[in-house]
Parts: C-alpha cells; structure tokens; sequence
C-alpha cells in the first residue's frame, strides 16, 4: 500500500530550516546575541584602554626615576615615601583583613548552623561592603582619630581599610569553601578524620584558589582607596615610622588626588607619576591572584586525575587520553576476572 505524504490539512506549516537543520529565526537571533556580547566587550574595554592611555600619556614625559629615592617635598621631590607608606599599609591590610575576613568566611560555611543568626551576619556582611568608603573614613575619624585620640595615624588607616574589606574576603572565602564538593569532607570522615582535621587538610587546601583570589581583589581595593585614608592616616612628607598612633602615614592616592591642583609644575608631574604606579601596583596584585591559582591548582576539585596532572601538561609528557579516561564499565568484570579484554 503506498503511504501518503502529503500534510495535514489545516495543520500549521513547519518552519523553515537552513544549514545544518537551523531555523533562520534562530540564526539571527544567535547573530543578535552575539552583536550584544561583541558590544558589551567594546563597552568594557574602551574605558579601561582610554584611562590606561591617559595616565600613561601625562606620566611618561615627565618621568624620573628619581620619584624612587627621593620624598615629597611640598614643591617637587620624589614618592619614595609614599611608596613605602602603601606597601606598609598594604602589608597591614593583608594581615587584618584576611585574619578577620577568613574566619569570617570560614564560621559562615563550615562552623554556623544554617538559621537565622547566619542569615543575620550575612546581611549585616553585604550591608557593610555596600557603605560609601568616605562614610568609613568620616566615622574612622570621629572614633578613632577623635575619640581614642590616636591622631592621624597607621593604626587607624589600617582598621578602617580593614573594615572596608573585610566583606569581600569573607564572601570570596565562603564561596570558595561553599564550591568544595561534599565528597572531599565524607571521604575524610570515613577515614576517620576529625571534621576539624578534614577542613585544614582538605576543604582549606581545595578552597586556596578561591580564597587568595578574594584577598588579593580585597588588597586591590584598598590600594586605590583615598577618602578613608584622607580622614585617618593624614599625610606626611616622611617615610612611615614605627609608631602606631600619633604618626602620619604618606600613601600614593593622597599625591594622585592632592598634588594635580597645585600650580606647580613639578608637583603635578608627581600626580601623574603617582596615578602610573597604582595603575602599574594593580595591575601586579592581578597577575599575582592569577600566578597563585595557577600554583595551587592541584588542590582546586576540578582537577584531572585526583590532581595528579592536568590534561594539557600531561599530554605533553607522553600520556594518552586513554590513560587519563576512566575504565569502561563494560571493561570492569574481565580485569575482576584477571582476564584480557583483547
């Protein structure tokens, strides 16, 4: 009997289809979604490039190498005492902030029961990370500079920075931790470890990538920051002492913002040169975020092979895809039996 293969009638016509079995409705819309991505990329990329070029415009025909070894003098001079100034007040960030912000972290993935008290730290968390940095800076200065009568000094540029910071450690760390699997922590409790053994030696360990990577945006941040340290840390013409209180500190924002306004020509030169080097200061910690999860890749649980070698770099070595594939399942009862499957 021959079969019909004409349409239903009444039936609704099918779509048109082009290569590969596409509909030409979908084909644009894909050439659409890719127009929008194309220009959303430009949108973020122009900025970036055109602050680059104008930092990098104004600063390099003035350059000195000597801003390196010599201190601002009011007049001219050099940022050898800025320099130092923010290294220090990175170093102390680091050190507070990742304490604080960790544990932080830590507490909330691993240590608190879920329920309202971690809801609670949670948005007293995001609440924090959302208050205007000069806000941290004015309250820095009435409780601190003020109110303890510390004056302007690195102790409180440090607690205030800290507490700018704080949110975006604590967050990063929590996710980090929240994205090891649950099987790393079962597995180490069947082996007897104590869940306090099994976080240090396991979960930290898988959630290093995660956690560096938040601490160094956190340190990139502070970096950059000038209203709080223009209401706690003060300015100084020296290098940073060893005092904790009652000690200006110099720092590279302070000359970005302070010196452009100044008639002389040789101080604005250091503004310029001062915007470079943050720019250049950043641009490290990236790198450097990007080097550490590099490193410590071999602990991330999305690594090959139980972490022995990525795919990549052991293809280079000589191993095959085979080698690295899992055994087939059709393959598992001729080894049990000590028998070929050839």
């Amino acid at each position: 009997m021959a079969v019909s293969t004409g349409t239903i009638p009444g039936a609704p016509a099918a779509p048109s289809l082009g290569r590969a079995g596409v509909s030409s409705r979908r084909r644009a819309f894909d050439l659409w979604w890719w127009v929008l991505s194309a220009i959303g990329l430009v949108l973020l990329i122009v900025p970036v490039v055109w602050v680059l070029a104008g930092v990098v415009a104004n600063a390099v025909p003035n350059w000195s190498w000597s801003i390196f070894t010599e201190t601002t003098t009011g007049i001219g001079g050099g940022l050898a005492n800025t320099i130092v100034g923010t290294f220090v007040l990175l170093v102390g960030v680091g050190i507070l902030a990742g304490v604080v912000g960790i544990g932080a972290g830590v507490f909330l993935a691993e240590v608190a029961p879920p329920g309202r008290l971690t809801g609670l730290l949670r948005g007293a968390s995001e609440v924090l990370s959302g208050i205007p940095s000069i806000v941290f800076g004015y309250v820095g200065y009435v409780a601190l500079v003020v109110g303890l009568h510390w004056g302007f000094s690195l102790l409180a540029a440090l607690v205030v920075l800290s507490l700018l910071v704080v949110p975006y450690v604590a967050k990063s760390t929590e996710l980090a931790l929240g994205q090891v699997p649950l099987a790393y922590r079962e597995g180490g409790e069947a082996l007897g470890m104590s869940k306090t053994h099994v976080l240090r030696r396991v979960v930290l360990r898988s959630a290093i990538p995660g956690m560096a990577t938040g601490l160094i945006f956190a340190l990139a941040i502070s970096v950059g920051e000038t209203a709080p340290l223009l209401y706690t840390a003060g300015f100084s013409n020296d290098y940073p002492s060893d005092h904790l209180v009652h000690a200006a500190v110099p720092y590279l924002t302070y000359a970005t913002f302070t010196f452009w306004n100044q008639p002389s020509t040789a101080v604005k030169a250091l503004s310029y040169d001062s915007a470079l080097l943050l720019v250049f200061l950043v641009l490290v910690l990236i790198l450097a975020s990007r080097l550490i999860v590099r490193l410590t890749q071999r602990y991330s649980p999305n690594r090959v092979g139980g972490g022995a070698l990525p795919r990549r770099r052991a293809t280079r070595r000589g191993l095959t895809a085979g080698a690295l594939a899992p055994l087939d399942a059709s393959a598992a009862p001729a080894e049990r039996d000590g028998t070929s499957a050839a």
